[in-house]
């Protein structure tokens, strides 16, 4: 079999199993462009050294190494080639960024500050616009991204639900919202109206098209928070970023449940689903980043000391079931 074939057929597998796979599938055809695109039996360590020596960036290299072991290995496990061994990986490289957390008064200033942010002629965004997607971002914790790429008809604001399609993973889910979200999402839509866009996009510029882009809403935020006064007390942190928006929703949810006494062992796979995450290990992390004064209720209500795994509870699977 052919390079050529087998990474078609294995990218096809992927996006059978649900994922958009585009990256890696780019990944893995440049890797057939640059060795040639020969017997996959005929291919060896050297062949993937070489490749991936031509990665600069340490995450780059770790990464690419990653997809090509699974690739391989996936073609190992039916008898197509031999066992093949991999080159060792880069070691990975140990970062200090922390995620900046908003407070709910940052929160405010940042809604404040928008008029003055876009009162601008040559804003392509109108302040209503600015203000709803940021306001979704917080009340959701989705990725910028997610909320870009939303259409009307993903909004249900009768019924409470928000389809959010593709993400990170390729993987589409459906979350319930709040009275105070669906109102807000109600007054943008009637602005929306007055617009008399015809595009399907939720978020529209001041002209009338569509927001095709994510791009567009970072730039306007770096701007809003400068305007309203806020920085990383570290300076090794860097600027608080617009996506920073979601780890403040997951770091606010988990530390109201803490503070009422909610049991995490339940909750966490829920935020997991809600969010669009893979595994417990990424909403996991979040913890870490709570108030130092819950400190010791999440050592009490943590999912590694309760005798029950999170699995084993019908009730919940059937709601995770249910997003």
């Amino acid at each position: 079999m052919k390079l050529s074939e087998a990474v078609e057929v294995y990218v096809r597998r992927k996006r059978i199993e649900g994922l958009l796979f585009n990256c890696s599938s780019q990944t893995l055809t440049t890797f057939c462009n640059q060795i040639g695109d020969r017997s996959i039996g005929e291919i060896n360590t050297q062949d993937i050294s070489v490749f991936l020596g031509r990665f600069q960036a340490v995450n780059s290299s770790r990464r690419n190494h990653s997809l090509l072991r699974r690739f391989f290995e996936y073609w190992v496990t039916r008898d197509a080639i031999a066992p093949l061994v991999m080159p060792s990986n880069t070691p990975p490289v140990h970062t200090s960024f922390v995620a900046h957390i908003y407070t709910p008064e940052e929160i405010r200033r940042l809604i404040q500050a928008i008029p003055r942010c876009q009162s601008g002629r040559s804003c392509l965004l109108d302040k209503q616009t600015v203000r709803c997607a940021i306001l979704l971002l917080y009340a959701t914790g989705a990725r910028v991204g997610e909320i870009a790429g939303l259409r009307v008809c993903d909004v249900d604001v009768q019924n409470g639900y928000i389809s959010i399609s593709g993400g990170r993973f390729g993987r589409s889910r459906r979350i319930p919202i709040g009275r105070d979200l669906r109102a807000i999402l109600k007054s943008y839509l009637g602005f929306r109206h007055k617009k008399h866009s015809t595009i399907d996009h939720l978020f529209v510029t001041r002209d009338g098209g569509a927001l095709a882009t994510a791009r567009n809403l970072r730039k306007r935020f770096k701007l809003l928070r400068v305007l309203a006064g806020i920085q990383s007390p570290n300076r090794i942190r860097g600027d608080p970023r617009m996506h920073d928006l979601r780890p403040s929703f997951a770091v606010h949810r988990i530390a109201s449940w803490i503070k009422g006494g909610a049991d995490l062992n339940r909750m966490l796979p829920a935020l997991a689903a809600y969010m669009g995450l893979v595994g417990l290990t990424a909403t996991e992390r979040y913890m870490a980043l709570t108030p130092e004064r819950f400190r010791k209720e999440l050592v009490n209500l943590s999912p590694q000391r309760t005798r029950r795994h999170w699995r084993d509870d019908s009730q919940l699977m059937e709601f995770l079931a249910a997003l």
